[in-house]
């Protein structure tokens, strides 16, 4: 090959011009933030690592060529999120003013998985050139067992001790003796055996002849159980295992078809990371709540992404609710904000959740959790019939129960609120959970307990909810006394909550119980509870539509009216997926179709310009501009699990969806399809023992549904 250089307009390449975004791998406990080149390159507010339970458990890990950092062709995370693959090619080496090797010679091909507590990697090394090349191919790694909220920037007054050694001819071990008394290990495996292994690096030197390939091997464990040896063979039946996991669990649920093909690659990609933040736990299965930050189970973030997932996949439900009976307050813990009968809002297994310096080992302050998980578990027996699940769960139904009644209405007013038990704790404990998320028309902070607008209406479906339960269970005087409870705290919020002159409900009642008159997206998550007389749903609708509240791409957290909007805020201004997901379904709920169309229409588009088109964790509240996608948040976590589920609940309201095990309907209510789709394909709506296969089809402004095949028992009744 010629080595001289090909003229004096020759540019050099050194280095990949564009960055890339991470990737994300995730399988139960165990994720990996990786850049595009495949390496993780940690630093201080960089999420990159490899993290178990809460730790990071590698740090830093780069792969370099003769000393160089390749330089990235391209990189692909697969489409089911199974794998990274990461295609590098060589910079131009120079000795001297002579290019000793020239770009684009060496091909090196990265394939990447996370499975069963473990990062495996496929490192393939590919001579292009028609002449023998000297090579040296090198990884340096480090692993700082930093607390997932030191990786987030918080600061500790103390760690444990950390060490690490050489095992054998191609370990490294590290270890951390941590100061919760727990012996935390990473294990660096190499196949084949390194020319040199050292406790940072390893490289492997190598002639590499014309179109000749080398291949390697790493495993990096989280906490192995042994230190047994391991052969580069054995990465192809784990990568097997892990594939066969995938299939099995993507075959479980219903499919949908679209003729839009946009509309198609947004469904796949919530499909696959639903299945991606979906983690195997003692109870069943739980869908962790983000990547990187919140990869744990979260009891406001579970409960809603079921609720939505619940007409594709109840079985979702059965575990959420489950792991949340499990982890239910039993005791009063003021640094918890626990209270017997409070359901959970997050979990952590992190170092700094066992000594307290953080209140997340298991933290209780939600103050809709609770309200929540009464309303899963009645929709969850409405749509499987399943009694006895219900019957086992009884008594934690009737210990949130008891909460909302004992603990949840702090001043015995008739609503639920909230207050911070302890500084440590969350200011706001609403899904704005932000400092500044709740405030009065002038921008001032709202004084506790501060009862929520979206909360009351929760509560109020949970109630109903209960009495529904009540009944199935043979409790009738029961159900009875919960009606009146519903009815009750609706009669109130009708009363206290709305805002004539805004025509809308106010956001929250401090705790003078002054309305915070803020119009916001709360609302619309009333709409969706069914608390709100169908006159003023039609209002609040309309003003949520309004160019104030809706950007163009979706429904801002706040209107640009009010004293705090920004449409850079994590809550006071920015738009939600969820946050809109919920309000469609709130919308369809009184068959306010129009609306469902154009919230459905803003998130798919934006979907389309945002990359992978996956729906973050939510986006900038900026204007749509033409020829402009949406304005991105810089630590939007992504993927999302409520952001994933939420084009289910777009396809649910824009069809008025609904399954009734009791009476074995499939009901499709004033069914309507957006412009852009014209025929959307069910497979497999499973009720009961039985099922169908839908086609529903747009004519203009019109839409049939066809009944491609019943099976059982089953009805399915279209109402116009």
């Amino acid at each position: 090959m010629n080595e001289t250089l090909p003229s004096q307009f020759y540019i050099p390449a050194r280095t990949t011009l564009d960055g890339g975004r991470p990737s994300r791998l995730k399988h139960n406990d165990t994720f990996a933030v990786l850049d595009t080149n495949g390496d993780l390159l940690a630093w201080e507010g960089n999420p990159d690592g490899l993290y178990n339970r809460d730790t990071r458990h590698l740090s830093h890990f780069e792969l370099r060529l003769n000393g160089a950092r390749p330089m990235r062709l391209s990189s692909n995370v697969e489409s089911d999120n199974a794998a990274l693959t990461a295609d590098l090619t060589n910079p131009d080496f120079f000795e001297g003013d002579r290019l000793a090797l020239p770009k684009d010679t060496i091909h090196l091909h990265r394939l990447k998985f996370v499975w069963d507590g473990a990062l495996f990697e496929r490192i393939a090394i590919f001579n292009y050139d028609d002449e023998a090349r000297r090579l040296r191919v090198s990884t340096t790694f480090d692993c700082d067992f930093a607390d997932l909220f030191e990786a987030r920037g918080q600061r500790r007054p103390g760690r444990g001790v950390r060490c690490v050694d050489v095992i054998g001819d191609g370990t490294v071990r590290f270890a951390y003796a941590g100061l919760d008394q727990v012996e935390r290990t990473t294990e660096l495996a190499f196949w084949p055996i390194p020319d040199r292994i050292e406790p940072s690096f390893a490289y492997y030197d190598m002639i590499l002849g014309p179109q000749e390939k080398r291949v390697m091997f790493v495993r990096i464990a989280c906490n192995p159980k042994d230190l047994a040896s391991w052969e580069g063979k054995e990465y192809f039946r784990e990568f097997a295992y892990m594939r066969r996991s995938l299939r099995q669990a993507n075959n479980r649920s219903l499919r949908i078809a679209s003729t839009n093909t946009l509309v198609q690659n947004v469904i796949r990609q919530s499909m696959a990371d639903l299945t991606m933040l979906t983690t195997e736990t003692p109870y069943g299965a739980y869908p962790y709540a983000g990547i990187p930050w919140f990869s744990t189970a979260f009891g406001r973030d579970g409960i809603i992404t079921a609720l939505m997932m619940l007409w594709v996949d109840p079985g979702m439900a059965k575990g959420v609710l489950s792991l949340l009976a499990h982890t239910q307050a039993k005791v009063a813990d003021p640094f918890q904000d626990a209270e017997p009968g409070k359901i959970l809002h997050e979990m952590r297994f992190g170092e700094m959740a066992a000594l307290r310096e953080v209140p997340f080992g298991l933290y209780y302050g939600s103050v809709d959790s609770t309200p929540l998980f009464v309303m899963l578990a009645g929709a969850y027996l409405s749509r499987t019939g399943d009694v006895e699940t219900i019957r086992s769960l009884w008594p934690n139904i009737q210990a949130a129960l008891g909460w909302i009644t004992n603990h949840g209405d702090v001043d015995d007013d008739g609503f639920v609120e909230y207050r911070r038990q302890r500084d440590t704790g969350l200011v706001n404990q609403g899904w704005k959970d932000s400092v500044d998320s709740i405030f009065h028309t002038n921008g001032d902070f709202a004084e506790g307990p501060i009862a929520l607008c979206e909360v009351q209406g929760y509560v109020y479906a949970a109630w109903r909810e209960a009495a529904a339960m009540a009944r199935a269970l043979g409790h009738d005087k029961n159900a009875i006394t919960f009606d009146r409870r519903a009815e009750d705290i609706r009669k109130a919020f009708e009363e206290k909550f709305w805002i004539e002159e805004l025509g809308t409900y106010a956001i929250a009642l401090d705790g003078q119980k002054r309305p915070c008159a803020v119009a916001s997206s709360n609302a619309g998550h009333a709409l969706f509870t069914g608390i709100v007389h169908p006159d003023r749903a039609k209002r609040v609708a309309a003003l949520l539509m309004e160019p104030e509240s809706f950007s163009g791409w979706g429904i801002r957290t706040i209107s640009t009216s009010a004293a705090r909007y920004n449409p850079m805020s994590y809550h006071n201004g920015s738009i939600w997926p969820h946050d809109n997901g919920l309000i469609a379904l709130g919308f369809a709920r009184y068959g306010l179709k129009d609306a469902v169309l154009k919230v459905f229409k803003g998130l798919i588009e934006a979907a389309g310009e945002i990359e992978l088109n996956r729906l973050p964790e939510l986006f900038c509240g900026f204007g749509r501009k033409q020829r402009q996608g949406p304005i991105g948040y810089p630590v939007s976590c992504s993927p999302q699990a409520w952001a994933a589920a939420t084009p289910l609940a777009l396809i649910q309201a824009s069809l008025g969806l609904t399954l009734e095990h009791s009476t074995g309907d499939v009901r499709l209510n004033l069914p309507v399809l957006p412009d852009f789709i014209d025929k959307l394909c069910l497979h497999n709506v499973t009720l009961g023992e039985g099922g169908c296969d839908l086609l529903v089809s747009r004519h203009g402004t019109d839409v049939a549904v066809t009944v491609l095949d019943r099976r059982g028992d089953i009805r399915v009744i279209e109402i116009h």
